[in-house]
């Protein structure tokens, strides 16, 4: 089969990935709450057992990619995906639907870090920036059916839309394994051992790290917003559900809302991503840090308004706006990173940028969830929300420090241009 070209997998990749995600995260909280019956605390833990599966294997895998295949690394991450949503899908115990979030946390890793280093391996630097951006507009497109899907599924059962995500991640992996090609593949002298190998690049990457000190403080800046994006991200729905509550759609049942919450917040994801390509010129290492530093302080804003907020179009509009910044501040994140690392190691540290996210939520989920369940979901939306206020101050220190990357600084705070080439 004739291979197409990296830039046409990376955006089917990513649209692809928007539908199939979507089709499952749009029931996904309604039907561990509805369905398997968990509760505030259970629903956190959900997402601590994925972190700390994430977190275990984020850094292996990632010397995989670096050392063996990022392109096979990306095919086996696919396919333990969808494993793992079909576990999930046949659950009807926290127990159950545990072992499907390690599944799932497992495979994850394999992905992350390898598609980024991958996709920049095969098309340079320069020309990856701009397909940052529009794979995230891509994936948008592509969930937004999926949320339409997803919703007309789950009127027949709430477990078909998952299950049927989880063939579609298999199949994903499948077609890949035929369609990337991979013009650099990981080199050894002859003789060196494949673990000795993966050694030497996990050193070297965190060699880079101890000596370029920005990198540690974008970590930081990544361990505290999954810290605040896990109770967020477990709680809101159940915010909806039995807090604020959901007004009556004739015969509909309550999925519908959320496809309705999900899709207005993609849309607007995709209307803000769209804005900031076309005027996103973005001067380097310091423009970068100051506008992450007003989408957090936003993100701040709006998830504790969410929290506090007694009105249900109140909640509707801050749930929107959340939904859209951290649509435009992931992609912009991810060109911070990756000014100017050393391409032998891209993968890796790309690897430790998942891993300190990762980390955020395993630590804060639980004690996000203990709150809910101790005291409300209010209050613990709440600390979510404000377990992201030390990130400002992480920007700050950034700014100070230089630039970020590996080059000299004279290479590294050159303009990054997210306009196509």
């Amino acid at each position: 089969m004739r291979r197409w070209r990296a830039g046409t997998v990376w955006l089917a990749m990513w649209t692809i990935d928007g539908f199939l995600f979507h089709l499952d995260s749009t029931v996904f909280s309604v039907f561990l709450i509805l369905q398997v019956g968990l509760d505030p605390l259970q629903l956190v833990l959900m997402g601590t057992i994925l972190e700390v599966s994430y977190l275990l294997f984020e850094i292996p895998t990632g010397i995989v990619a670096d050392a063996v295949s990022r392109k096979w690394s990306i095919v086996i991450g696919y396919l333990g995906t969808g494993i793992a949503f079909i576990v999930l899908g046949l659950a009807d115990s926290f127990a159950i639907a545990a072992v499907s979030q390690v599944l799932y946390g497992v495979s994850a890793t394999f992905v992350s870090g390898a598609d980024v280093a991958w996709l920049t391996d095969e098309v340079g630097e320069e020309a990856a920036r701009p397909l940052y951006l529009r794979s995230e507009q891509f994936y948008n497109g592509g969930a937004l059916v999926g949320i339409v899907a997803s919703v007309a599924l789950a009127s027949v059962a709430l477990r078909l839309p998952i299950l049927i995500c989880g063939v579609g991640y298999a199949c994903l992996g499948l077609v890949l394994m035929l369609l990337m090609t991979e013009s650099r593949r990981p080199t050894r002298e002859v003789g060196t051992k494949l673990r000795h190998s993966m050694r030497d690049t996990l050193r070297s990457a965190v060699r880079q790290v101890r000596a370029h000190h920005v990198l540690l403080l974008i970590l930081a800046t990544a361990a505290l917003h999954g810290a605040s994006t896990e109770g967020w991200d477990r709680l809101s729905d159940l915010q909806f559900l039995q807090g604020i509550g959901l007004p009556p759609l004739g015969d509909l049942n309550r999925v519908v809302w959320f496809g309705i919450l999900d899709g207005v917040a993609l849309v607007l994801g995709i209307g803000a991503l769209a804005y900031v390509k076309r005027r996103g010129h973005l001067e380097g290492h310091v423009r970068v840090a100051r506008i992450l530093a007003l989408v957090d302080l936003m993100l701040i804003v709006s998830v504790v308004g969410f929290a506090l907020v007694g009105s249900f179009w109140w909640a509707v509009l801050l749930f929107w706006i959340v939904g859209g910044l951290r649509s435009v501040r992931g992609p912009i994140f991810t060109a911070w990173i990756n000014q100017g690392l050393d391409p032998a190691t891209r993968a890796t540290i790309n690897s430790m940028g998942g891993q300190a996210d990762a980390v955020g939520q395993a630590l804060a989920g639980p004690i996000v969830g203990g709150v809910g369940r101790a005291v409300s979901v209010p209050w613990a939306i709440s600390v979510a929300g404000l377990l992201r206020l030390p990130i400002l101050f992480l920007y700050l220190r950034a700014i100070r420090r230089g630039t970020v990357g590996t080059l000299p600084p004279e290479v590294m705070d050159q303009e990054i241009d997210l306009e196509e080439p």
